[in-house]
């Protein structure tokens, strides 16, 4: 933080709280497949100085000057923090009023002098602010919390979601373990009436409540139209005037960012970007962030508008994907160029075992292969609104006027799993599709909900899909498989076929002239007489090879391979003529290294509304939620079990929306894949760094949480005395205060509780054991020193709590936690030989 304009740094326990009337600076450094990535925030709180502010940004340009200019630079205002900035505190952030100077007094005061109440906003990236202390600061919608030190009243408006109630539950927490050793009991306010004796210290504190609590405030979030609505301006200096010129708007393309200029990405008002190119001028490189300011007062945006500030080379992700294309410095050829090396022809397949797959789920999710394609598969055909089962000779032929189910079904575990892939022909009736999407559904309920449904437009078949019909997968532009065929099959026909293996090869139908043929690629022209394989100049092999197995479909007459250049006039002749065709060297047009983004969708508002979670792993699929997954090639959408249905019948609607209004002009046939919470597929798990496939069935509710807090009955009075805190004479007989389950014992807490009672505690906190152990630890005294596992586990000696012995962590663990954590009893562990402990202590965190 910035203390009279000086940089100081903040303690590790402190990390998250920030306070108002401050700046500052965060430096954050993160592995990446591609060496690491920096990024510096500046943090303004609401009541800090222009001074203090100034100087912030000047010690960032600093910092980014002796980093060697690769960090990405934030601009971050206090309430309105980028998703990479509160991605950084998993439990939440909290606002505190002052400043540092008036906050050190803070920091030391003892518990029982703390009297705050906090507004806990946000479902996904908490905040919490300091409020003024009175009903007039509550509202129905959201979670509020009264800090008193020794207790935390967590009080959930009416129309709180499930998942507010669980984020603001994890914050008291953390609270409590972090700020309070673990000893701070937390009561929990779900329905006023439920809760009497909690209302009446609420009331204490707060006063009478007089009238009604304020209405629910809606979370402004942006849309994602607005966040479609990129601009790319060139912003230079002329004649001392600052010139802002626009450029281009989306679709993006890599190419307009010149390496001697500086460039403003303005992403809707939603956030502005600041491009600066390696050839740029120091003076210009300098000004970036001061034209960026001056760029929100000229355009009108509010002065708490998101700034990033980009350098040449070291690009974030976010920005990146803003673009149609992004090809990374190494594998561009040329300056400006965006193609990457390497023909689409010559995409490369990784032969698969499936034991490959399992050992390394990554793998699965890069090839977008769910196994080895060595499952059963049947196929339907929508006719006259109903599936009909397709003759499985026919396997692999698709017709442009059909409609297909197909189902894969694979073992995994001894268990079948299941895939089902919807194809949508180009010229398929509208009736047809939707009977598609039926018949999935009732499909799908058949085999128990568990099926990954696939929704599959004609051309866009994904990877895993062309695996399945083993190189036999052929694509016919119109016309039916129905035995009624109501227009006579073309006498003459063209095929494109790309593939050089049974896991990637497929022919694509498509017109029978001379301008459809491709150097890269081999063709199959068939005629009445004889059918034709066309071997373009850049072909390989096997290329010619999988044809030629894709041939003997296709037609049952006699074949003739001939070469690009060598073509009898016959060929000409059925083509209509020769005519210019494309012959250059193929360059592949995907993005290379996109980085897979998880987003919570929401419609709530009426609006389709997505909020991204930076740095994701398994913890942010919220079981209330539909979330999705967008690794370029695919869509993926995640149902949570408790996920509205409303959200769940919108959720391909959705996926379908994303695509239309993502800035980089995205196609809207990519594939997308309904995946259900429990039954996820290794392509979809792979992206997700340790996927434990058991999260499921002991990850805990809020239900869970809630009653793990302790025992209510443990707890017989908490009395709050207004005046100082202390806690005063009159008997609660509470019902609904929670006990930490931590140190709900300390001698702290006796003094404030009538002698009579303390045998309420259960015992198991005293702890005595085996005085003949190999290696008995000192008793921990009686009822005292009992401390949550976080924190003690991966703790330094400074950051244990006052009198823990840092050589016996293990000792304060109550009998439930040493047991889960260990996997034996305390008195089982000290039978151990000693290195034995220490090994496991090592394992565990405890050492």
């Amino acid at each position: 933080s910035l203390q009279n304009m000086k940089m100081v740094p903040v303690p590790e326990k402190a990390y998250g709280t920030f306070f108002e009337g401050d700046c500052y600076i965060i430096l954050h450094t993160k592995r990446t497949s591609r060496g690491t990535a920096v990024d510096l925030h500046y943090w303004i709180g609401k009541d800090s100085s222009q001074d203090e502010q100034g100087a912030a940004a000047m010690y960032v340009t600093q910092l980014d000057t002796a980093l060697g200019g690769s960090p990405v630079q934030h601009r971050e205002v206090q309430g309105h923090e980028s998703e990479t900035f509160q991605s950084y505190f998993r439990h939440g952030i909290i606002y505190k009023k002052g400043g540092v100077a008036s906050g050190f007094k803070h920091v030391e005061t003892n518990m029982y002098n703390i009297k705050r109440l906090l507004h806990v906003k946000g479902k996904k990236h908490v905040s919490a602010t300091e409020v003024a202390l009175s009903w007039d600061s509550f509202n129905k919608g959201d979670v509020f919390l009264l800090d008193l030190g020794k207790v935390l009243i967590q009080w959930n408006g009416p129309s709180c979601s499930i998942a507010e109630k669980s984020r603001g539950l994890a914050l008291a927490r953390s609270i409590r373990d972090s700020e309070r050793g673990g000893r701070a009991q937390i009561g929990i306010v779900d329905n006023e009436r439920d809760s009497p004796d909690l209302m009446q210290i609420m009331r204490m504190v707060l006063g009478e409540r007089r009238g009604e609590l304020r209405d629910a405030i809606p979370d402004t979030k942006a849309d994602e139209l607005q966040k479609a609505n990129v601009r790319l301006y060139h912003v230079y200096e002329k004649d001392s005037d600052l010139v802002v010129q626009e450029i281009a708007t989306r679709p993006l393309t890599q190419d307009l960012l010149q390496h001697e200029d500086c460039y403003i990405l303005d992403q809707g008002g939603f956030k502005i970007y600041v491009w600066r190119g390696k050839a740029s001028s120091l003076e210009e490189k300098k000004a970036a962030f001061t034209r960026a300011v001056g760029f929100i007062q000229a355009k009108g945006y509010p002065s708490s508008t998101n700034i990033e500030v980009i350098n040449d080379g070291a690009e974030s992700a976010m920005f990146k994907q803003l673009f149609q294309r992004w090809t990374e410095k190494n594998e561009t050829q040329g300056l400006g160029k965006v193609y990457t090396t390497g023909k689409i022809a010559k995409v490369e397949q990784v032969k698969f075992d499936t034991t490959q797959l399992h050992a390394r789920p990554e793998l699965a999710a890069e090839q977008r292969m769910v196994d080895d394609a060595s499952g059963e598969v049947e196929v339907w055909r929508i006719e006259d609104l109903q599936m009909q089962p397709v003759n499985p000779k026919t396997y692999g032929q698709f017709y442009g006027g059909d409609c297909y189910l197909v189902l894969y079904t694979y073992l995994r575990s001894g268990r079948p799993h299941y895939v089902l892939y919807m194809w949508q022909g180009r010229h398929a009736s509208v009736d047809e599709i939707t009977a598609c999407a039926l018949n999935a559904i009732e499909l799908d309920k058949k085999y128990g909900d568990e099926a990954v449904q696939v929704r599959v437009t004609m051309g866009k078949e994904p990877r895993h899909f062309l695996a399945i019909f083993k190189g036999k997968l052929v694509i016919y532009e119109g016309g039916t498989s129905r035995a009624q065929k109501s227009t006579p099959e073309p006498a003459i026909r063209l095929f494109q076929v790309r593939g050089t293996d049974e896991v990637n090869t497929k022919a694509t139908e498509v017109p029978a002239r001379a301008s459809s043929l491709n150097s890269n690629d081999v063709f199959l022209l068939t005629t009445s007489q004889v059918c034709y394989l066309w071997c373009g100049k850049g072909c390989s092999g096997d290329e010619r090879e999988m044809a030629k197995m894709v041939a003997d479909i296709v037609s049952r007459r006699d074949k003739h391979t001939i070469l690009e250049g060598q073509e009898p006039a016959e060929f000409w002749e059925a083509l209509g003529g020769k005519a210019p065709y494309a012959s250059e060297k193929r360059f592949q047009e995907q993005v290379t290294h996109y980085q897979p983004r998880l987003f919570e969708c929401s419609n709530q508002t009426g609006r389709f509304i997505m909020t991204e979670v930076v740095g994701f792993c398994q913890e942010d699929l919220d079981e209330d939620d539909v979330m999705l997954l967008d690794t370029w090639e695919e869509i993926f959408l995640w149902v949570g079990k408790a996920s509205n249905a409303q959200e769940r019948n919108e959720a391909i609607a959705s996926a379908k929306e994303y695509l239309k209004t993502h800035p980089a002009g995205r196609d809207l046939a990519t594939p997308v894949i309904l995946v259900k919470q429990g039954y996820e597929p290794l392509n979809f798990t792979g992206w997700f760094n340790a996927w434990d496939p058991y999260k499921w069935s002991d990850g805990k509710s809020y239900e869970e949480m809630k009653n793990s807090l302790g025992d209510v009955s443990a707890i017989s009075e908490i009395k709050v005395d207004l005046n100082n805190l202390s806690l005063n004479k009159r008997t609660l007989s509470t019902s609904s205060l929670a006990g930490s389950g931590t140190a709900s014992a300390s001698s702290e807490y006796k003094s404030h509780f009538s002698h009579g009672e303390s045998n309420s505690y259960s015992n198991s906190s005293s702890s005595n054991y085996n005085s003949n152990s190999h290696s008995s630890p000192a008793t921990v005294p009686n009822g005292e020193g009992i401390y949550s596992r976080e924190v003690l586990m991966h703790r330094t000696v400074d950051e244990l709590p006052e009198g823990v012995d840092p050589t016996k962590k293990e000792c304060y663990l109550s009998d439930a936690d040493f047991h889960d954590i260990f996997g034996k009893s305390k008195d089982e562990f000290y039978q151990m030989p000693k290195w034995k402990q220490q090994n496991e202590k090592k394992q565990f965190g405890l050492f």
